[in-house]
């Protein structure tokens, strides 16, 4: 019998901080699996037992005081969990796990790279494009279905942004990081599911600075969160969306969540 699993991910930009907005979404939208990044939080401190609550029994946690932190939380059973050092210098910011279907669920926080997009001026560039390289070497060894999802800070396509023109020389959108994504789209073949829902050229955001007094008048968003999917695990996607409605909560993420449901 078809099973269908509904898998959501969202930087949260510290749990504790947030958990009001966590739970309601819970609540609200029930998915069976949610995938945070930039927790902010240790492990022993993680708020746990409001999740237990919930019936969200499962969690496989990599955290970190104040900085970065993933974690997967789960209704349904989920194990041989592993947490990856892209980054090298061991920042938590991957976490993965097996689900019982042999489907592999990795959550991944991509640095944000600073603000000058050059990695002689500015080492925190240079660390991202690294980073990007190390997730390229392990996408072309990939042999099992997996799902990939998190904030890669990254809007690779024109269309990813509320002005191509004006923020191709931002950190974010520019043709090196663009271009990195590219290749390691290419060397797995990921499906990038956002886009298999909402072709190109049509506006698709997932982020929006705090910057803004109205970010919902001014819109200047960018497409830094993905899902993307093994390729013979494209046609198991039957819906993907942007919860929007979430960056207008009291004291919100600068990030809405991702939402979609599989039937396998």
């Amino acid at each position: 019998m078809p099973q269908t699993l509904k898998i959501a991910s969202w930087n949260i930009n510290s749990v504790r901080a947030r958990i009001d907005l966590v739970t309601r979404f819970l609540t609200e939208e029930a998915p069976d699996i949610l995938c945070l990044q930039e927790t902010k939080v240790t492990d022993d401190i993680f708020p746990g037992g409001v999740f237990r609550q919930m019936g969200y029994n499962h969690h496989i946690l990599h955290g970190q005081p104040m900085h970065h932190g993933v974690a997967i939380i789960s209704k349904v059973p989920i194990r041989e969990d592993d947490r990856l050092d892209w980054q090298a210098n061991r920042e938590a910011r991957h976490v993965g796990v097996r689900l019982d279907n042999g489907v592999r669920l990795e959550n991944v926080y991509v640095p944000a790279g600073g603000e000058v997009p050059d990695r002689v001026e500015n080492p925190k560039f240079g660390q991202k494009l690294d980073f990007l390289e190390r997730m390229i070497e392990w996408s072309s060894n990939l042999s099992t279905p997996t799902i990939l999802t998190g904030d890669f800070n990254i809007a690779p396509l024109e269309c990813d942004v509320w002005s191509h023109k004006q923020l191709i020389d931002v950190v974010s959108h520019t043709p090196v990081e663009c271009e990195l994504l590219g290749r390691m789209q290419a060397a797995h073949n990921w499906v990038d599911l956002g886009r298999q829902f909402y072709p190109a050229p049509q506006r698709l955001y997932t982020w929006w600075s705090y910057r803004a007094k109205d970010w919902l008048a001014s819109d200047r968003g960018r497409r830094l969160d993905h899902m993307w999917v093994s390729p013979e695990l494209a046609s198991k996607a039957v819906s993907h969306r942007v919860a929007e409605n979430c960056r207008s909560w009291a004291r919100p993420s600068d990030h809405a969540p991702l939402i979609t449901e599989f039937v396998f």
